[in-house]
């Protein structure tokens, strides 16, 4: 026992008299996926109030139409401060992977949607809060962090991915062009934000990459129902509804026939909004008369397209207020 406590002696003896390089530990490497980071600001949140008028007062301050109430919503954002900080981080690493189980379709996990937005919404309170206390750039830092979130959200998921991601993304719009407006930010700040805006698609989000994983995830549904002992009950637990009357599978052409018309779909989607809509209203129609299986698991196209010109709308108006359309 008194040579091995000689020995330990000498190891820290060594490990401390030289060079302090060697003593030190060498951290791992840092991810580069931001969903891994957004997770944890996810499992930071904090629940939101339950009343109803404190709901309605963080959505009218959201959409504009209330001023920052510091004595009402300065906890709340105090509270999720931790959250909403992590998530600001996040969205500088360079990749966002949510690692969706694509193979399971529609039974695919999407939790992270609805966390996604309560983030969002207290990221853009945040940033109102910082603007009500004259500290404008960290207010447009986080929008600005909002419209990389938003971004981030949408990558590699189905049409509600896309769809919770432009509400957000018009939520940050709204806020940077309201500030625009008022006269509260510096010449400077306003050619960042230019900078950044226009860097983005006029549509900002790949619409077309993502009604393609829809019509993926309906065929992976069809297949089940195919397999399924009970159609009947597959059909309502993929769809939350009965199926109609005299309801029948697709035969196998019906289906490859549905996924041309999403391709066309995806090409017209790939078109500036108003170009594209007669095609879209046209492919509508053709959607519309297809079996029911496949129909009720596409969302309109022509809602899709509206989406995209609310976002290209949004974007302009925010570069006009900039001086920079």
């Amino acid at each position: 026992m008194r040579r091995l406590l000689m020995t330990i002696a000498v190891l820290v003896g060594i490990l401390s008299a030289g060079d302090p390089a060697l003593a030190q530990i060498k951290l791992p490497p840092e991810t580069h996926n931001a969903a891994l980071r957004y997770w944890m600001a996810f499992g930071d949140l904090q629940d939101a109030p339950a009343d109803q008028a404190t709901q309605r007062l963080i959505e009218d301050t959201v959409a504009g139409r209330a001023a920052w109430d510091e004595a009402k919503l300065g906890a709340i954002v105090d509270r999720n401060l931790q959250a909403i900080q992590e998530m600001q981080r996040a969205t500088k690493l360079p990749d966002c992977d949510w690692g969706l189980e694509y193979s399971r379709g529609a039974r695919a996990s999407i939790g992270q949607v609805a966390r996604a937005r309560a983030l969002a919404r207290l990221n853009i309170l945040y940033g109102m809060r910082m603007m009500a206390k004259g500290q404008t750039q960290d207010a447009v830092d986080a929008w600005l962090d909002g419209v990389r979130f938003a971004q981030d959200l949408a990558k590699g998921g189905p049409l509600i991915f896309t769809l919770v991601a432009r509400a957000t993304l018009l939520d940050d719009f709204r806020a940077v062009t309201a500030s625009v407006r008022a006269g509260k930010l510096q010449p400077e700040q306003k050619a960042g934000i230019a900078k950044s805006v226009q860097a983005l698609p006029p549509d900002v989000f790949d619409w077309s990459a993502a009604l393609g994983l829809e019509e993926a995830n309906l065929e992976i549904v069809v297949k089940d129902l195919r397999q399924s002992r009970n159609p009947t009950a597959a059909y309502q637990e993929f769809y939350g509804q009965p199926p109609p009357a005299n309801f029948l599978l697709p035969p196998e052409k019906e289906v490859i026939a549905f996924r041309a018309v999403i391709m066309q779909a995806q090409a017209a989607l790939r078109l500036p909004s108003t170009e594209a809509r007669p095609r879209v209203e046209q492919l509508q129609q053709r959607i519309d008369q297809s079996s029911d299986a496949l129909k009720v698991g596409v969302p309109s196209l022509t809602k899709i397209n509206e989406s995209r010109a609310e976002v290209e709308a949004s974007r302009s108006n925010l570069l006009q207020a900039l001086g920079a359309s």
